[in-house]
């Protein structure tokens, strides 16, 4: 089977994606990567060939910042790139309208990488759900309208979705967190599947890592990783970090990541950097303060990492409101009458936090989420070869859900 991933090319959407197709070339398949020219050198890590969706019209079409107004680009550079490699199946993020559509168009399956949560209307339940951002009626709508704008920007909209009312979902819409996650009591749709973290990013550099451990260790005080993802209205959170990091006990190593405009103080304990990789720092801290993506989610509680979270927008107030209700974070107001130095020392001293995130990540670790999502994308992909000498059997989709 010819398997096209066309995530977008953000670390974040594209290192799960790539967590999968690693797991599907190894059964056998021919995978290949279409994103951003800047993704080239991941997907070398990764070993998968890679192909610049700027050589097909494609500019700006696999950035999550861009995501909204480039669907109809992305949609033709996915058409043609799938074209030309005989694509079977394709793998791609959500938010992705153009890849959905181009799947569509060449009536081929596409599976969806999901967030740590379910972005949007459940299947029944969670009436009661509170609201630390906006309704998921309210992000559902302007999704399914945004979907629908590229629709007829591509020339789609006479025909009837192969998804029916759910076009969002593709063939299957695969998480990457937990059911604890999810609202108590809530359904997700029927083609909505827990697969687990599927954890995967480049190799880090052996000088650049040594050379952060040496700075660290010359500060010699206790680390926080700090992961700022996109941000959105509202005021920024440098402020705190200055407050926080400024005289006080603890030290960050800053990921620049999405956000703009750092602004970290002189006589600040910051180290700020700009790494396709998170795990080795991760190790290094104690806590971890991010915005609420899942990435970084995803790595604190994999390493056993209680989280403080200070959600802006997008996913952030979802999944920051699932990871209190379980226990495993505590919220890090952007708000100068709450002592940032205080609440983090008050963090990192609640054993119950940290035994509680350790709890979720231990799970979390223990499910092979690539093979289950390879079980999926074969299934949809109706795929019948044989998985290769030491694969996990497949498992029913029961089994995954």
């Amino acid at each position: 089977m010819k398997i096209l991933l066309c995530p977008l090319s953000d670390g974040g959407y594209l290192h799960p994606a790539i967590a999968a197709g690693r797991e599907l070339r190894r059964r056998g398949h021919h995978v290949s990567v279409l994103g951003r020219s800047t993704a080239a050198s991941v997907a070398a890590d990764a070993g998968l060939p890679f192909t610049a969706a700027e050589d097909f019209g494609g500019h700006r079409a696999f950035s999550a910042t861009w995501w909204g107004p480039t669907g109809a680009a992305q949609y033709r550079a996915t058409l043609r790139v799938a074209k030309e490699t005989g694509a079977d199946l394709l793998v791609t993020s959500v938010l992705c309208n153009g890849a959905l559509l181009a799947a569509e168009a060449l009536d081929i399956p596409v599976v969806v990488v999901g967030l740590s949560v379910h972005l949007w209307d459940y299947r029944a339940g969670g009436d009661d759900e509170p609201h630390l951002g906006r309704t998921r009626q309210s992000r559902t709508h302007d999704c399914l309208r945004i979907h629908a704008g590229v629709r007829e920007e591509v020339g789609l909209a006479g025909r009837a979705s192969r998804w029916g009312d759910e076009p969002l979902l593709g063939d299957a819409l695969l998480l990457r967190g937990d059911p604890e996650l999810e609202y108590p009591g809530a359904r997700l749709p029927e083609r909505v599947r827990h697969v687990g973290p599927l954890s995967w990013e480049p190799a880090p550099d052996p000088a650049e890592a040594e050379a952060i451990g040496d700075h660290l260790a010359r500060n010699g005080k206790p680390v926080v990783y700090v992961h700022l993802g996109r941000f959105f209205e509202g005021r920024s959170l440098w402020p705190r970090l200055n407050e926080a990091f400024t005289g006080g006990r603890f030290q960050a190593v800053v990921e620049q990541g999405r956000s703009t405009d750092p602004r970290p103080a002189a006589e600040a304990d910051i180290l700020l950097v700009r790494k396709r990789w998170m795990g080795p720092l991760v190790d290094r801290a104690g806590l971890v303060l991010s915005s609420g993506t899942s990435a970084p989610v995803l790595a604190a509680l994999l390493r056993g990492r209680p989280l403080a979270l200070s959600p802006n927008g997008s996913e952030q107030p979802l999944l920051t409101g699932a990871c209190l209700r379980a226990g495993v974070a505590v919220h890090f107001p952007n708000n100068p009458a709450v002592e940032a130095s205080a609440l983090l020392e008050s963090a990192w001293r609640d054993e119950g936090l940290r035994a509680r995130a350790h709890a979720l990540g231990s799970r979390l670790a223990a499910t092979d989420s690539a093979a289950r999502a390879a079980d999926i994308a074969e299934r949809v992909a109706g795929a019948s070869a044989a998985p290769a000498a030491g694969a996990p059997a497949a498992l029913p989709v029961q089994a995954v859900c």
